[in-house]
């Protein structure tokens, strides 16, 4: 072990100091300013302060989910979880009502499980289940002389709040064009410079670091186009261009792809094309002229037996189909028949059954229970300092439980790294309070501050520390301007508890094997890989549905890489439950790739070459063996009827 690698910090630390960068979202940094202070003010003016707290509480958590996206991708990224909350606040209001300690406590474990378990259907349920927990707390640990039912109108009239700007106040991308699009022509475009960049790495080391940002493309302006709709079909010409442009941008990185399987260099103007037509998408104008990325197809040869000639035919092909897409989708009527073409790439979206299954499966049922112990436990242990008056005269005790839900969530990184950064951002958020209540005027000095801390919400999410430092200010503010006495110290020793929870639970034997999150998500990536490679060789000729199950492959496989990247950054003893899932994905990724160039070299020549069908044996089989290593499933690998289907 080199010097360098023994002093470097490990990863559960590196995660926690870790910050995203990118340009300030001043568009989201404007909505935050214009929720939470103002429906607080509201609510104190009119007389309804508890209401009005919280309206802006409703605020901040959506706000933490204001997210960089198009208007529609927003409309679920930011409503589910809102009316999660909604029903949260219903639940745990009426129960903290009516039930004594332990039946409420019961109450809260049994939410936990269902909650928990949903979270592994994907993002959007995991904010839902986020939020259902964290305002089950606040009812039943926040006394009101309000229904529950007048709570859960508040919390969502402060949550339609912000979505009602997120959808109304323009953006930095809509002012230089189209008003309805401020996330979906970027995205796409994005998709056409990814493509570019690949090309421009095809032969070299930075090939797969390439070709995995353009799956994050893809995966980017999937979300944005894709978003919940009233019709079925796009409902404007322009929509329909951008469905068009996106289509003709799956052939593109099919090539590109294939190219960067062969591993020949290409020249330099084979990504010329495709960043004009980036240009193009951005401008919402014509691509003009484009240079031929390859010599004329007659000098194509396979050099020492790799297969570049195929894949830049297609690469050709896929340019002047891009052209003509762009050029029909310039016309009303072509960007009609546009639609036809366009919009069929987007992957299936998930039905009943499969969310179901994830819920149901082995990732479901353990972070099910973990959420289950770790918010049961912290509800108990609240409310039993709350009976025996250690909050002193605050009668709120929804901190603690709701400190222990989003400590307990994988999503936010490796379980270390979360306890660091929440007792960190807490312990500086309640002493930057502190310094604020002595200072500030009441009630005008915290509803201010408010303000700026809503505004501050969507530039702090970028660090799990910083968000908590933020949003601590926030709710310290909030319940003060609600008639609770300044709570920062007890703040504190309610997080340190809630963290020493999400410690001993985190690391509890649970039934069944450890790590079966990373492992469904393995078994997923691995059927789509699947689907893909059968239709690839079962010789079927709908293209639009090979580009479907393409995505889900590569969608899959890198959430799976997600999955498994924070699980290696977890404290060694949890660490070692995933070992070797990172060899399983990365044959994955190898095998979708492999699919990929025979997908077109069979539109080239209808068969393919020895290369290819001995790499897919290869792949096959050594998916079989390290995936029977890491403890997968038989189904998962199914090796039997992909070798049968390789030979």
């Amino acid at each position: 072990m080199s010097r360098r690698a023994a002093l470097s910090p490990p990863p559960w630390l590196t995660h926690a100091l870790r910050t995203q960068r990118g340009p300030v979202p001043w568009s989201a940094v404007a909505r935050g300013a214009l929720a939470a202070g103002p429906l607080l003010l509201a609510g104190v003016l009119g007389g309804r302060t508890a209401m009005g707290v919280l309206a802006a509480i409703a605020a901040m958590l959506v706000g933490i989910n204001d997210r960089p996206g198009s208007r529609r991708a927003s409309v679920r990224r930011l409503g589910v979880p809102a009316l999660a909350g909604a029903l949260g606040l219903l639940v745990g209001t009426y129960g903290g009502q009516w039930l004594p300690a332990v039946p409420l406590t019961l109450l809260l474990t049994a939410l936990g499980l269902v909650a928990g378990a949903v979270s592994a259907v994907g993002p959007v349920a995991s904010a839902a289940g986020t939020q259902l927990l964290v305002t089950a707390a606040v009812g039943a640990g926040m006394p009101a002389a309000e229904s529950g039912w007048q709570r859960a109108l508040a919390f969502l009239a402060g949550a339609g709040w912000l979505l009602l700007l997120r959808l109304a106040l323009p953006t930095p991308g809509s002012l230089t064009g189209d008003f309805r699009f401020d996330g979906e022509r970027e995205a796409v475009a994005d998709v056409y410079d990814a493509v570019a960049a690949l090309l421009d790495a095809v032969g070299g080391e930075g090939a797969t670091t390439r070709r995995a940002a353009l799956t994050a493309a893809l995966d980017h302006a999937q979300d944005a186009l894709a978003g919940p709709r009233l019709r079925r079909q796009a409902s404007s010409a322009a929509e329909r261009r951008l469905h068009a442009q996106y289509a003709a941008a799956l052939p593109l990185a099919e090539a590109a792809t294939a190219l960067a399987w062969a591993g020949e260099p290409v020249s330099a103007r084979a990504a010329e094309g495709p960043r004009r037509l980036a240009a193009a998408v951005r401008g919402n104008t014509g691509t003009g002229p484009l240079p031929a990325p390859s010599l004329p197809h007659a000098r194509l040869r396979s050099r020492g037996g790799t297969p570049v000639a195929p894949a830049l035919r297609a690469l050709d092909d896929a340019l002047l189909r891009a052209v003509d897409a762009f050029d029909r989708a310039q016309g009303v009527r072509g960007a009609r028949h546009a639609e036809d073409d366009g919009h069929r790439p987007f992957a299936r979206p998930r039905d009943a059954r499969a969310a179901v299954r994830a819920a149901f499966g082995s990732g479901g049922r353990e972070y099910g229970l973990r959420v289950a112990l770790c918010f049961g436990a912290g509800a108990a242990v609240a409310q039993a300092l709350h009976h025996t008056r250690w909050y002193g005269p605050h009668q709120h005790w929804y901190w603690l439980p709701a400190t222990a839900v989003f400590l307990v969530k994988p999503d936010l990184g490796p379980l270390a790294s979360r306890v660091l950064a929440r007792a960190a951002g807490t312990v500086l958020g309640a002493l930057v309070f502190a310094a604020f209540a002595a200072l500030l005027p009441r009630p005008e000095g915290l509803i201010a501050l408010v303000a700026v801390c809503g505004a501050l919400v969507p530039v702090s999410t970028r660090n799990f520390a910083a968000l908590t430092t933020v949003c601590t200010v926030l709710v310290l503010a909030l319940v003060m301007v609600g008639g609770e006495p300044q709570a920062s110290v007890s703040r504190i020793g309610e997080t340190l508890l809630a963290c020493a929870i999400a410690l001993i639970v985190g690391h509890l034997p649970m039934p069944g094997r450890r790590g079966g999150g990373v492992r469904a998500r393995l078994g997923a990536a691995g059927d789509a890989a699947h689907a893909y490679l059968v239709h690839v060789l079962g010789g079927s000729g709908d293209r639009a549905e090979r580009w479907v199950l393409r995505r889900e492959a590569y969608r899959t496989l890198s959430e799976a890489r997600t999955a498994i990247a924070l699980a290696a950054a977890e404290l060694p003893a949890l660490a070692r439950h995933t070992e070797g899932t990172d060899g399983v994905a990365a044959v994955l990724e190898r095998l979708v790739d492999t699919t990929t160039a025979c997908a077109v070299h069979l539109d080239d020549t209808g068969r393919l070459t020895p290369q290819h069908t001995r790499r897919l044996e290869q792949l096959l089989d050594e998916w079989e063996r390290r995936g029977e290593g890491v403890g997968l499933p038989a189904a998962a690998r199914s090796p039997k009827n992909r070798r049968t289907t390789a030979a």
